[in-house]
């Protein structure tokens, strides 16, 4: 059994300089999630920041209409009076 080699600082710091670029982290996270040539390690990492960004997405998504149906209560455009 073969073990992947160690990631290094340098390595990592790199990661994390590529992931706070706009668009390009998207794209790179992609790249190294579902990617044959990337380190093990980067590849987990990468897919757990994927996840975590799409269970964000979500719970803004609700937050959002949330805030949508309570002001367009508030404000009547709902078609029924609540208060």
């Amino acid at each position: 059994m073969q073990q992947a080699p160690v990631m290094t600082v340098k390595d990592w710091i790199l990661t994390f300089i590529v992931s706070a670029i706009p668009v390009v982290n998207i794209i790179m996270l992609f790249i190294w999630a579902f990617g044959d040539s990337a380190n093990p390690n980067k590849k987990n990492y990468s897919k757990a920041s994927l996840l975590l960004a799409a269970i964000f997405i979500v719970i803004y998504a609700l937050f959002f209409i949330l805030f949508v149906v309570i002001l367009g209560a508030a404000s009547g455009f709902g078609g029924e009076d609540f208060f």
